[in-house]
């Protein structure tokens, strides 16, 4: 086999996780934004004012925190789960489960309010999402979570405020 033609098979090979139908172990998820959710846009001068350093690492260029640093992890109460960087809600408690990652992990989302795309940051591409109104980074997606989905949202516990249910 000629050169070019290895190298040429190479990319076709490479690519084909693109195709329709090819998971390569990354959840295919079809999100859209809730009708009437309005887009905040902010300049990142306007961020930087909003967020904490720590945070605007996170939302705004794609930052993770280290593992069992947040203490959202181990938060257990009744509540909803709201983005740090708009306050728009994103998980139930009722969602949370432990994963053993050192991230707050979910099982669901309110539908509506994430939205996703691939992060090509490491050699496998990985499931990235984000807020649906601010575009803030929270966190990614796996398929190996616990039924009913399989899936676990895996969140930058920077990235979430929790509001705790009222009593």
């Amino acid at each position: 086999m000629k050169r070019r033609h290895f190298l040429g098979a190479l990319g076709a090979g490479g690519a084909a996780w693109l195709l329709p139908g090819v998971g390569w172990g990354f959840p295919r998820l079809s999100l859209e934004p809730a009708p009437g959710l309005e887009r905040i846009e902010l300049s990142r001068d306007e961020w930087r004012e909003r967020l904490t350093p720590e945070q605007f690492e996170i939302l705004r260029d794609h930052g993770t925190e280290p593992p069992f640093s947040s203490p959202l992890d181990k938060e257990w109460r009744d509540g909803e789960y709201r983005c740090a960087g708009c306050d728009l809600p994103l998980f139930e408690s009722a969602m949370k489960y432990d994963s053993g990652t050192g991230w707050p992990s979910f099982f669901d989302h309110i539908e509506g309010h994430l939205l996703s795309q691939l992060d090509f940051s490491l050699i496998w591409p990985r499931r990235e999402y984000h807020c649906a109104r601010c575009g803030g980074h929270q966190g990614h997606v796996f398929s190996d979570g616990p039924e009913p989905t399989g899936l676990r949202w895996c969140n930058n516990g920077l990235a979430l405020t929790f509001v705790p249910a009222a009593t």
